[in-house]
């Protein structure tokens, strides 16, 4: 079974979200690191220095590759990362090889076998 790793960077408000539609799409499940922040194409404003920045969840999701594409599109569309800039990006790679997932794999087995 192949797998691809797939991180979301969310806004925080957005991140509850995010897991509940990665997980309806068939993540297994996911990790999710905090308070990170990063920069786009446009720079925030600031504040008497205090740059005026939503904090964003690092999302990392480790699964099936016959079912990232629809994660991932789940995953666009309830963080709207679209919708207008500074929402969130979300990327997938592959997974050359992955430990700790075989608990996982019989019934991810069963899955994909019925999504195909």
């Amino acid at each position: 079974m192949r797998f691809k790793l797939i991180l979301a960077f969310v806004e925080d408000t957005k991140t509850d979200v995010v897991l509940d539609a990665a997980r309806s799409a068939g993540a297994t499940g996911a990790t999710v690191i905090n308070n990170a922040r990063g920069q786009g194409l446009n720079q925030k404003r600031t504040f008497f220095g205090l740059t005026l920045e939503v904090q964003k969840d690092v999302c990392l999701f480790v699964v099936e590759e016959h079912l990232s594409r629809q994660i991932l599109e789940r995953i666009n569309e309830v963080g709207e990362f679209d919708q207008e800039p500074g929402q969130g990006i979300a990327i997938q790679i592959d997974v050359e090889d992955a430990v700790g997932v075989a608990h996982q794999v019989e019934t991810l087995a069963k899955v994909v076998e019925d999504e195909l």
